[in-house]
């Protein structure tokens, strides 16, 4: 029997999986780490954690599996967007921690690119606007507050292409990860803008000149590398590209049309079309799959299962001693004490806005908002709350589209382990939800694109596969009383805005 390996680095943590060519899953690991957040809205990573992460994943998930190396016939590695891109030198040397998606500093370079680039030429040439999301703003940002960085840098590359380059030697980018700068590169022909590089004063030089589809081979593993990893020097790496739109894939959507969401530390939750879309208020990109027809246009929450896990981690140590003491996971012990609550937590609506907000907002000021509070309320009520606020997040992403989406949606990552979660999100949303049966979501994209790219299988062979689960309803009543609860979510946002401006210039001050 053939393999194939899936990497999929994130934001906490990277994890590998070995699947058979047949779609079975053979094994997986996962390898935590931390973000470094120096200052408020201030969020890098030092790109070798991400490589060792990536290493020791498939080094484990290879030791699991228990299969001779030589049966493994190709590799594909997803990753985060690392925003500005890493930094490296002639040598491909990283020079600083990458500027990750999280990242909001580049404030005052979105306000020069707002004064001194026609917006409407940026958005014909790009499909993509000005906030401090986008990596173009921050390549800028270390362009004008890093002069010895920037003059020392040879490329900026993605975390896929910067752990690709340490497994094969090779350099490449492909054309989601590209796509996904922002305001450097063009749309409609598929390459680097000369016209905005030119306009900000980038070297096209510092962009790697290969672009590539996300099947395709980058390199093979050299004899280090594979030493390593445990596998046979030679096996084809394939490109990859940004892990939300690997994982839309690896939800099967291969044709234009589903609507997928994507909740891991963010969430990503979009369209593939191959028609322009009305929404100016989304981020597109090329999709992973015939990159150069097919674009991806999303949305979502800068911060989604990051919220859960901050709450876990600051208000649930009773229920983390007991996972440590019973075995019982924290999240279910939370989970079991929130669905005894009736929808719309007993008058209790969050803004989830803890990292500032993007997509459809787009809200550098924008903080998160604890509303509705009184003594009846417990921790159950506020946990539940954060969930009903992510899926209220959602909807409201969702209704940006300005587009049909049909009667259901897609809908991946760690709320997949939580019925009481995904129920919530049918009955805010009022739309069905299905999900996939096993959580590998980036991986299983990777997987696919690493078959699709050595020749393994082919698309249509992978509709055999078995890999969503069954349908979740909306309960209507529930829908009905969530609708005047998403009112007020709204509404609160809308009041608060200018509040929430004046409370991040008085930090600011503070800072200084």
């Amino acid at each position: 029997m053939n393999y194939l390996i899936g990497t999929d680095i994130g934001t906490s943590g990277t994890k590998s999986i070995v699947m058979s060519t047949e779609g079975k899953l053979i094994s997986q690991d996962l390898q935590e780490y931390d973000l470094i957040t120096p200052r408020p809205l201030w969020a890098e990573q030092w790109p070798d954690v991400w490589v060792d992460a990536a290493f020791r994943s498939i080094h484990n998930a290879m030791k699991k599996a228990d299969i001779d190396p030589s049966d493994v016939k190709g590799i594909c590695v997803s990753s985060l967007y690392g925003g500005s891109g890493i930094p490296v030198d002639a040598e491909i040397k990283p020079l600083r921690p990458c500027l990750i998606w999280m990242d909001r500093r580049a404030q005052s370079q979105e306000e020069w690119v707002k004064n001194n680039i026609d917006a409407e030429r940026l958005y014909t040439i790009t499909h993509n606007g000005t906030d401090p999301y986008y990596g173009y703003l921050k390549i800028l940002w270390i362009k004008d507050n890093e002069p010895e960085i920037w003059k020392k840098t040879k490329l900026f590359l993605t975390p896929n292409s910067y752990c690709i380059y340490k497994m094969t030697g090779e350099i490449a980018i492909d054309y989601t990860s590209a796509g996904n700068i922002g305001g450097i590169f063009d749309i409609e022909k598929r390459c680097w803008s000369d016209e905005m590089l030119n306009a900000m004063n980038i070297p096209k030089s510092m962009m790697p000149n290969r672009l590539v589809e996300s099947s395709d081979i980058v390199g093979n593993l050299t004899e280090k590398a594979a030493k390593e990893l445990g596998l046979t020097a030679g096996t084809p790496v394939c490109a990859g590209g940004i892990d939300c739109v690997v994982a839309t894939l690896g939800l099967g959507v291969f044709e234009p049309g589903s609507y997928a969401a994507a909740i891991g530390t963010s969430m990503c939750a979009a369209l593939v079309h191959d028609k322009p879309i009305a929404s100016k208020g989304l981020i597109e990109m090329p999709y992973v799959k015939d990159a150069r027809k097919l674009s991806y246009s999303f949305g979502g929450g800068a911060t989604a299962g990051a919220l859960i896990k901050w709450f876990r981690n600051n208000f649930a140590e009773l229920e983390m001693q007991e996972e440590k003491q019973n075995g019982k996971n924290a999240y279910d012990l939370l989970n079991d004490e929130a669905e005894k609550l009736s929808p719309g937590s007993d008058g209790i609506v969050i803004l989830p806005y803890f990292m500032g907000e993007r997509s459809p907002i787009w809200d550098t000021n924008a903080k998160g908002v604890v509303f509705g509070l009184s003594l009846t309320h417990s921790k159950a009520h506020v946990y539940r709350a954060f969930l009903e606020a992510v899926a209220y997040n959602l909807r409201q992403t969702m209704e940006s589209t300005g587009t049909n989406l049909g009667n259901s949606i897609l809908l991946a990552g760690g709320v997949t382990k939580s019925k009481l979660w995904k129920q919530i999100f049918a009955d805010v949303t009022g739309y069905s939800v299905i999900c996939p049966k096993e959580d590998v979501e980036a991986n299983l994209g990777d997987v696919i694109l690493a078959g699709v790219g050595t020749g393994q299988f082919t698309y249509k062979d992978i509709r055999n596969w078995q890999v969503l689960d069954d349908k979740i309803s909306p309960n209507p009543e529930n829908h009905e009383l969530y609708n005047r609860y998403y009112a007020i979510y709204q509404s609160l946002y809308k009041n608060l805005k200018s509040d929430m401006a004046a409370l991040t210039n008085i930090n600011q001050m503070t800072v200084k």
